[in-house]
């Protein structure tokens, strides 16, 4: 089989290592064989991206916005052909996958747009005969480390006004998805991409990602909790800028005045679309008591129509999960949830498909606590436990309990409890009578508490990150 090579200063380049890309929807298929970086790969790629980043950053905004239009049109133009490598790598249907690459089209567009928008202002200044302007000015080299779950949207909202700015860039994405990735930066090349200013180095994170660190000006991360708190401490070591988006445990309020029928659909797709793979799933669905029983048994209900199968077929609504080790550890809490004494009323099977793959059903969990192991650490796939609490007060506080916060959404058709909620819930993201997971791309994203750190990520909020501002004092 022909090995897939990573991109450093406008070739592609073998490395004497190589891994298998599987498909998690038939085990059989190997989606390919990646070169594998080592840590003196990486830094080739930092070296090729240092070099070529000054002149990217001298041309025109105009130039830079061209390019990263062009890559937005291919993007769309062939979504149906890109949507089949996300689904058969990563385990995403194909309207899921097709709808993802939409998105990283959509991404590239916008910040063709903020390419040419960005700057500074003009501040008048208490002293006489003197003025003061500030300018944006490119960080340097990024280091980018994205996740499976989004592999081309996650990558694009960090390369596109990454690049959009004038930074050279290193990508290191999941060694779960490193196919989308390749192809993506085919696009960037065919785009007209100088050579070295955008580079792909695939890799597991304990190699590849660790060596990414050393001689970046600027480190973007989306992954979990316990990885996220080592980079950022590497990184302030090294004086070097850092974001990150983490893990969530989200509350999904269900309130006694909530639309049951709508709430349901809320907590369906909140929390067992694209198999639960969702940093911003509704895990913990937080009811009312008079509402209770009634949203457990028709949640039960929707859960039984759900079609689970190969991600490729057009009548699947669930695939796979993304490998057998994420397959091992939502075993290892469906165990754990059995011994703290939750009952488990719906799924948490593991399913025999036609293709050998990583099946499972999704699971709920009803008589749980908010101090359960199951309720406090995150469980990545088709998993949600059910809370019952009094009234809202108890609901915004069980809520609030967690040492996350990255999303959170309140079912009701109370417009004072809504308001209170988006007011008080201590999360990045309130969402009303909608799913926790779904956002836009022109808008912040970012969490509270141990799911974000540093500046927001997406919408121009991303230019924050990814500039640095240079404050001038101009006398007459």
């Amino acid at each position: 089989m022909t090995v897939e090579r990573s991109f450093v200063n406008g070739e592609w380049v073998e490395f004497k290592e190589t891994f298998a890309s599987i498909n998690p929807s038939d085990t059989r298929d190997c989606v390919g064989n990646f070169a594998l970086a080592n840590a003196g790969d990486v830094q080739a790629a930092i070296g090729a991206a240092r070099a070529a980043q000054p002149k990217w950053a001298a041309q025109t905004t105009q130039v830079r916005s061209d390019i990263l239009q062009k890559v937005g049109f291919e993007l769309a133009a062939r979504k149906a052909e890109l949507a089949e490598i996300v689904s058969r790598e990563g385990g995403k249907t194909l309207t899921d996958a097709a709808a993802e690459v939409t998105r990283a089209s959509q991404v590239f567009h916008f910040y063709a747009g903020e390419a040419l928008r960005y700057g500074g202002e003009n501040i008048a200044s208490p002293r006489p005969g003197v003025n003061v302007q500030t300018s944006r000015e490119p960080v340097g080299v990024v280091g980018l480390i994205t996740p499976w779950n989004f592999p081309i949207a996650i990558a694009s909202w960090k390369l596109a006004p990454a690049l959009a700015v004038g930074n050279g860039v290193v990508l290191k994405p999941s060694e779960e998805t490193p196919g989308i990735a390749t192809e993506l930066f085919r696009i960037l090349e065919r785009a007209g991409l100088p050579a070295g200013v955008a580079n792909l180095v695939n890799g597991p994170g304990q190699i590849t990602g660790a060596a990414l660190i050393d001689g970046i000006d600027a480190l973007s991360f989306t992954g979990s909790v316990p990885t996220g708190r080592k980079l950022a401490q590497t990184a302030v070591g090294k004086m070097v800028k850092v974001q990150l988006e983490l893990g969530g445990k989200n509350p999904l309020v269900v309130l006694d005045d909530a639309d049951l029928s709508a709430a349901v659909d809320c907590a369906l797709n909140g929390a067992f679309y694209s198999a639960g793979q969702r940093c911003t799933a509704s895990s913990r669905l937080i009811v009312t008591d008079a509402i209770h029983d009634q949203f457990v048994e028709q949640l039960r209900l929707r859960m039984r129509t759900l079609k689970i199968g190969h991600a490729m077929k057009a009548d699947t609504l669930i695939g796979p999960v993304i490998s057998e080790r994420q397959l091992d550890m939502l075993q290892r809490y469906i165990a754990i949830g059995k011994n703290e004494g939750a009952q488990l009323v719906e799924g948490g099977r593991l399913l025999e498909r036609e293709t050998p793959g990583y099946y499972l059903e999704p699971t709920l969990f009803t008589d749980t606590r908010n101090d359960m192991q199951i309720n406090r650490e995150e469980v990545f796939g088709p998993f949600a436990t059910v809370i019952r609490v009094k009234n809202y007060d108890e609901a915004l506080a069980t809520a609030n309990d967690t040492e996350f916060g990255l999303s959170a959404g309140i079912c009701t058709t109370s417009h004072k409890y809504a308001t209170d909620f988006r007011l008080n819930v201590k999360s990045g993201l309130a969402m009303v009578n909608l799913p926790t997971a779904g956002l836009d791309y022109h808008v912040p994203l970012s969490g509270a508490k141990s799911s974000g750190y540093g500046p927001s990520e997406q919408g121009k909020s991303a230019v924050d990150f990814y500039t640095r501002t240079k404050t001038a004092y101009i006398g007459q």
